[in-house]
């Protein structure tokens, strides 16, 4: 029968050595990596080079087996495995299952070592995107003891068997192959299919390697309304004797993805409105335990999602489980990101290989991502072939789902590339990066007139929030009431054009971009509704649950934000119910209803002032205080900046850093001030291609001339926004130099409105 041993325990870790009998090693328990803290603290400095795991295995504590594999869960991003000081695997790639057979290699004592590395390469991805590539061995690692007759243990870390179920009316057919190695003359197949109350539904006995089973009155997965689990198991048996056995749950449910009507399960149509999710926590980096992957999944369902893009890379088969048992239907992907890498063709086909075998049972699963935003740089013939190979690959192995892409705003509607997989979605960040939230909609409906035969999906829209506040949000302020105002408005040009076949949030929680500065907290990307430690909801959280979950609910926004300073101010509250009534100091101010969930209110600033908003029974309360001047502890301060907002010269009617790069662009002196700037970033650019201390951070390559469409989306910065940001690309101004383009600026007046 097969053993599976847990080996979390006692490891002994050595930071930046390839040396595999190195001693002076720190004792740890996985799962581990050793970027939990220098890859979110900003810098773009975190270590990325090669790391010691190793234990001692004792033969004596060992199961008697006939065959021993190590099972590794993450490893990122590429793993040496040595045996007894013998290499005995390789592998690439730090988000899939791999597996080594080490039964030859096994001693009374034997020593398990393993040199994991995430330095830069150009083989393996992701090597350029806007997260942390954590080292480590950041999930499980087991010992897997089984028969000589075993089910595969070595086909790309798969779980041995594949079923799937074929929905025909109210009955299905699920089909269940077998991969078994070794199987004897005396030696059968036990196939049983349970229902949910692990109640035996159907059974069979044979030495076939597949069968077909009829289910009659098939109860069917239908996503978050009745996520229904059927469970397959298979044993070798021999004489009675069960030799090894694989079990996977899964579920029978029919799909199609219509261009005009969106997602439809079942029949149904089924909206799918949700989140896309990073796997990382505060002062954990990428090594998540079971209880972080359940929070997680309890706050996406607590906002109401419907669907997950899980990206941008395999996420633990837990996780993968939750999906199922709550419903969600799932955008996987691989990490085939941002950047093309001609010699990273092999490294796509064997990730997607280990995505789609590992995960092919999954009934929450419906769509294969073949890349993201992979186009940046527009799309060449290698590209293209990439996606071609990778797109018929995952239809050859699986039958049953459609492959998609997420696009960039920058990728043309006519890029070729958006012909190759069935479904396409876009990452769009109008409102945030350039342009105004007004054109979210419109450039939707441009598309799906364009191409009518196409379902056309948003993959990722975002803005960034932190504790800072304004009565008057604006683009690029980070506030969190800009953020729900952004999200308010997205919401309302998304949720409403049903065509659309998937809305998935950047992000649900912030995450690690140790890249990053920006926000006054360097190395994180802050688009998520909540924070990555997972302790505060923004509240554009109460913005989706309001649209999206059926439980009841009023919340008060601007919590957060005490002291104000005008007269009058604007207090939001969020809630599904159909009514709102709002108490200023226990006076009624009014009630109001409001279709689209959101309910303003004016409420007159003096004093202080407690605020309680009730729909029915339920109530939020909240605090506002009357004062002279700007609470600056709101304003954003930028961490480590050579200069801030409030430390530039703004002469009336001029122009300045603090302007916006659109505004700028309307004025002709403006666009050759923009030019000289552009020449200046370029030579910037050429010089960290020279330095290789900079290239080994990994840096960004990308078309910065002015007008470039990077360029062009970026004209909602203000300039000493996008000056800050370029540190992510390695190019860094001094003071001096900040200092000397805003009084060229200073000289440019703005035109007349």
């Amino acid at each position: 029968m097969r053993n599976i041993i847990n080996l979390n325990a006692d490891w002994l870790f050595k930071k930046d050595t390839t040396d595999v009998k190195a001693n002076d090693c720190e004792a740890i328990n996985l799962p581990h990596s050793w970027n939990a803290e220098d890859g979110m603290d900003g810098g773009n400095d975190y270590f990325r080079g090669s790391c010691l795991y190793k234990k001692v295995l004792k033969k004596a504590d060992l199961p008697a087996a006939d065959l021993y594999y190590l099972e590794f869960r993450g490893t990122n991003s590429s793993a040496d495995l040595f045996v007894n000081g013998e290499c005995k695997a390789h592998h690439d790639g730090g988000y899939s299952t791999w597996r080594v057979n080490i039964t030859d290699a096994l001693t009374e004592n034997t020593e398990i070592a393993l040199i994991v590395d995430n330095s830069i390469n150009e083989t393996v991805y992701p090597q350029m995107a806007d997260f942390t590539f954590y080292g480590g061995v950041y999930r499980d690692v087991n010992l897997i003891c089984v028969n000589d007759a075993h089910f595969d243990l070595d086909y790309y870390g798969g779980p041995g068997f594949m079923i799937t179920p074929t929905v025909d009316g109210k009955n299905a057919k699920v089909e269940v192959e077998a991969f078994v190695k070794n199987l004897k003359e005396n030696q059968t197949l036990v196939y049983t299919i349970y229902d949910a109350d692990e109640k035996e539904l159907l059974k069979t006995e044979t030495t076939d390697t597949k069968v077909v089973f009829d289910i009659e009155n098939v109860h069917l997965w239908h996503g978050r309304k009745d996520p229904y689990l059927y469970c397959c198991e298979v044993e070798i048996v021999e004489n009675g004797e069960v030799i090894d056995n694989v079990c996977n749950r899964f579920g029978c449910r029919t799909f199609k993805i219509d261009p005009d009507n969106g997602f439809i399960l079942n029949g149904e149509e089924y909206p799918l409105r949700g989140v896309s999710r990073h796997q990382d926590r505060w002062g954990f980096g990428n090594a998540l335990l079971p209880e972080h992957h359940k929070e997680d999944m309890d706050l996406i369902c607590e906002v109401g999602a419907t669907t997950i893009r899980l990206a941008h890379y395999q996420h633990d088969q837990y996780f993968y489980d939750l999906c199922d048992e709550r419903g969600m239907v799932i955008w996987a992907e691989i990490p085939y990101i941002s950047k093309h890498m001609p010699t990273g063709r092999e490294n796509t086909i064997s990730q997607m290989k280990e995505l789609v075998i590992q995960n092919y049972n999954h009934p929450s699963i419906v769509v294969w991502g073949l890349s993201n935003e992979i186009s940046i740089g527009g799309s060449d013939e290698d590209l293209l072939e990439n996606h071609r190979i990778l797109n018929d690959l995952v239809h050859d192995m699986d039958k049953t789902r459609l492959t998609t892409i997420a696009a960039v705003s920058m990728c043309k509607m006519d890029d070729p590339y958006l012909l190759i997989p069935d479904v396409v979605s876009y990452n769009h960040y109008f409102g945030w990066y350039g342009g105004d939230t007004t054109m979210n909609g419109p450039w939707f409906d441009k598309f799906h007139a364009m191409h009518p035969t196409i379902p056309i999906g948003c993959s990722e829209y975002g803005c960034e929030a932190l504790n800072w506040h304004t009565s008057d949000p604006k683009q690029g302020d980070y506030t969190e009431e800009y953020q729900a105002y952004y999200h308010e408005e997205l919401i309302k040009q998304l949720f409403t054009r049903k065509y659309i076949w998937a809305t998935h949030v950047w992000n649900m929680f912030d995450f690690g971009a140790d890249a990053r500065a920006e926000g006054g907290e360097n190395g994180q990307n802050h688009k998520g509704l909540v924070t990555i430690d997972r302790k505060y909801k923004k509240d554009a959280f109460y913005a989706y649950k309001a649209w999206l979950s059926d439980e009841p609910f009023v919340h008060l926004c601007g919590k957060r934000y005490i002291d104000r300073v005008e007269d009058v101010t604007k207090v939001t509250v969020y809630s599904n119910q159909p009514e709102v009534e709002l108490f200023v100091n226990g006076e009624s101010i009014g009630k109001k209803t409001a279709a689209d969930h959101f309910f303003y209110f004016d409420v007159k600033n003096e004093g202080e002032s407690t605020i309680v908003a009730k729909a029915g029974e339920l109530s939020d309360e909240g605090k506002i205080r009357k004062v002279a001047e700007r609470n600056m502890d709101y304003v954003l301060v930028e961490k480590g900046a050579v200069l801030n907002w409030f430390d530039i010269d703004a002469p009336e009617g001029r122009f300045s850093l603090n302007d916006k790069i659109s505004d700028i662009m309307e004025s002709t002196r403006g666009k050759l001030w923009f030019m000289g700037v552009g020449l200046q970033i370029k030579k910037k650019m050429d010089e960290g291609k020279k330095d290789p201390d900079k290239k080994k951070s990994g840096g960004f390559d990308v078309d910065l001339k002015a007008d470039g469409g990077l360029m062009q989306m970026m004209g909602g910065f203000t300039v000493l926004r996008l000056t800050s940001m370029m540190g992510m690309m390695n190019v860094n101004f001094t003071k001096e130099e900040l200092l000397k383009m805003n009084k060229k600026l200073n000289r440019i007046k703005k035109p007349k409105k």
